[in-house]
């Protein structure tokens, strides 16, 4: 008897080949696809994997037109485009499975996992049903004890409802995109349109957002600050009353208290405790990586996601905030070399963790293995940033002293605070991502005098709210109940994409703004939340077992139906609007600034030799600045403090940076004397550079040669790179 365990991706396959072998597994390749085979207990079992979905829903007969449901699961490489390295896996599964008399699904498990597994058995090895193995690690124990307890059947629980999610998401995906793209063929023109089922919601609230800024009006207000020595520290405090709505009041108190004494009226001290953090979920691991790396949120899903594969921590894509009792807390702990000294302290006590209220029912919150990788870069950022996590989870808690000094200056009362940690507790596991202000205040005691006290009148005016960021926006779907964890990161990248969106922060652009008004007034319910709520909500019955995946297709179907007959009544309206919208968005984004020689507009254009940019005056002004090759260009809105020029953000794969336009502006120039001597790889003069991350030394060679070293740490030394 030969068994076909089926996983997920190759990496995965080889961890499970290795894992439950005998011995050694005898690793074979066909057409460039691995697969393994191996003896468990004596029994024959083939390893194979997929690569992600090899199947994916299509129209069953092209067309353009909507509304359209007939639809069927067809390979993956038959209707994307790069999809056609996926053919061979089929084709190696199918060949494979004609000799299996058993199959068994190790792909991921959680809801897309299902539907890639369920899909490989139905198509390439026309099963109707399989054992499956759940597991949270990839390492040798779980792996043998998900193998030695599975289950004889799929999870249809979650096949259903993946299934549905797919369709559900087509059928709003397709129809809606063909609705808006046909109308704007109405009026003559052409631009493909796209939304989504949780596209349109998450567009609108970054759109109403939007407009809540635009719309804000800022309101003058006035504060009073008194500075002075206290105990020879200089002490900053503010009037009791914080803002003045009304100039005279502010006038009035500075008035009171120019020249007068000072004197401490009270000292107060109160004492918070600060529970450690509990452990990582998704959205939480997403947002702390934005905050301390700034890296985008599906970047960190991507790096944990091959973190996962290699071995090194737990299943990242979950909910829950819970960490499973069955691992063992101090073998993890005592295989954490690098971090030996820390976990030694933890190892001495009971290891409890610091849990949160989410539970995720697949998986436990993300925690490390133990294996120790061999790693650099962002993949060592973030796997510091969950072994830390961890550890901080099951240290005490930190303590922080708050202290409040009450200042008199003939009667009016200023009030200066600083806060301290008086405990570090779980702050020294967790460090350096615990970023607390540490202001410790002069030991006073009432009547101590305040010397030289001056006063002064601050004038402000209040801020409009703040745009969301990739992180915030993340958290932002998940406490709306939008898409999956898996799915929310995707989902704004895909805005962006689309030009719906841009920058970080997150703005609206004005095609993004005018889709979604133009949705609000022909077929609201595409953008509300309500509606795109109710089916998460349903979905997640269907998982449970609770509702059939048939009904709630068919009340889709209804729903899409009735909204685009709607639509298609206005659909010349519509168009204009959506055109109209279109051109606008175009002209702002090759907008630069304004042009330091003769006050026109500076635009990005295209030319023989690339990009450039040119006054909008040409031929009567000709002034042009060259543009990289590579990399996408985004106007700053910002001018150049040293030469005049206008600031613009060049944005690669891995990097974001504003810089002036003007290459031959002196901020560029290199500091001759900063470095004396030559790069160690290609023996040209190092030089002064500068990046959103500060200054390094970087090759003159560049691009040719790309070597960088950090400025020199009196501490540490440089660091290369």
């Amino acid at each position: 008897m030969t068994e076909l365990i089926i996983t997920e991706k190759p990496k995965a396959s080889q961890k499970i080949a290795e894992a439950l072998a005998d011995g050694k597994p005898v690793k074979h390749s066909d057409q460039g696809v691995p697969y393994y085979e191996i003896r468990h207990n004596g029994k024959h079992i083939i390893v194979g994997c997929a690569v992600g979905h090899l199947y994916t829903v299509a129209e069953k007969e092209k067309s353009w037109k909507y509304p359209v449901f007939a639809v069927e699961w067809k390979p993956t490489a038959d209707t994307a485009k790069g999809a056609g390295f996926t053919r061979k896996y089929i084709q190696v599964l199918k060949k494979l499975a004609k000799d299996a008399d058993e199959f068994t699904v190790a792909c991921d498990y959680d809801v897309e996992g299902e539907v890639i597994g369920l899909n490989v058995i139905r198509y390439s090895c026309h099963q109707k049903d399989a054992n499956r193995m759940k597991f949270s690690t990839l390492t040798k124990p779980d792996i043998t004890a998900a193998y030695q307890h599975k289950s004889k059947h799929l999870d249809w629980g979650q096949a259903n409802a993946g299934l549905t999610r797919h369709e559900l998401d087509w059928y709003y995906g397709i129809n809606i995109s063909r609705a808006l793209t046909d109308a704007i063929k109405a009026v003559g023109a052409f631009k493909v349109m796209s939304a989504g089922r949780v596209q349109g919601p998450a567009l609108k609230i970054v759109v109403d957002l939007e407009k809540e800024i635009r719309s804000f009006v800022p309101q003058q207000f006035w504060q009073v600050s008194l500075k002075g020595e206290l105990k020879g520290s200089l002490v900053e405090a503010w009037h009791e009353k914080d803002k003045f709505w009304k100039k005279e009041e502010a006038e009035q108190v500075v008035k009171n208290t120019k020249g007068r004494q000072a004197e401490v009226k009270e000292v107060a001290r109160t004492q918070t405790t600060q529970p450690p953090p509990v452990p990582f979920d998704l959205t939480t691991l997403q947002t702390e990586a934005f905050r301390n790396f700034r890296i985008a949120p599906k970047d960190t899903l991507a790096i944990a996601q091959e973190l996962y594969v290699s071995g090194y921590i737990s299943y990242p894509r979950t909910s829950s905030q819970k960490l499973p009792k069955e691992i063992n807390y101090p073998q993890i702990m005592r295989q954490l070399i690098p971090y030996t000294k820390l976990a030694a302290e933890l190892a001495v006590q009971q290891l409890i963790p610091h849990e949160g209220n989410k539970v995720d029912p697949a998986h436990p919150a993300i925690y490390p293995t133990g294996i120790i990788p061999e790693i650099s870069g962002r993949e060592l950022r973030i796997y510091d940033l969950i072994v830390k996590r961890f550890m901080a989870t099951f240290a005490g808690p930190a303590l922080r002293e708050t202290m409040s000094i009450t200042i008199d200056c003939n009667k009016e009362l200023f009030i200066a605070r600083g806060t301290r940690t008086i405990e570090r507790g779980w702050h020294r596991f967790y460090d350096p991502y615990v970023k607390l202000e540490e202001l410790e205040l002069p030991a006073v005691q009432r009547a101590d005098p305040v010397k030289n006290p001056r006063i002064t009148l601050l004038e402000k005016e209040t801020q409009p709210p703040r745009r969301y960021t990739a992180a915030s926006i993340i958290r932002e779907l998940e406490k709306r109940n939008l898409g999956t964890k898996a799915t929310r990161a995707q989902i704004i990248d895909t805005l962006e994409q689309r030009r719906f969106i841009t920058g970080n922060p997150i703005q609206a652009t004005e095609i993004g703004i005018h889709t979604v008004e133009v949705l609000e007034k022909y077929i609201p319910e595409i953008v509300d939340e309500a509606l795109t709520r109710h089916f998460e909500e349903e979905m997640e019955k269907i998982r449970e077992q609770k509702r059939k995946n048939e009904d709630i297709l068919d009340e889709a179907r209804s729903v899409i139906t009735r909204l685009l007959s709607q639509f298609k009544k206005r659909e010349k309206e519509v168009g204009k609007e959506l055109l109209a919208a279109d051109k606008e968005t175009r002209l702002q984004e090759k907008t630069v600034g304004k042009c330091p020689r003769c006050g026109g507009i500076l635009m990005v254009r295209k030319g023989k030799y690339g990009r450039f940019v040119a006054c909008d005056r040409y031929p009567t002004c000709t002034l042009t600045f060259n543009l990289p090759e590579a990399g996408k260009v985004v106007p700053s809105e910002k001018v150049c403090t040293v030469c005049g020029n206008p600031m613009i953000i060049m944005i690669s794969k891995r990097r974001k940076q504003e810089t002036c336009i003007n290459k031959e502006c002196p901020s560029k120039k290199s500091d001759a004397a900063a470095a004396e001597k030559a790069c160690p790889k290609c023996k040209k003069p190092l030089i002064l550079r500068k990046s959103i991350y500060g200054e390094f030394y970087g090759c003159s060679g560049f691009p040719s040669c790309r070597y960088t070293e950090r400025l020199p740490n009196p501490e540490k030394g440089a660091q290369k790179t």
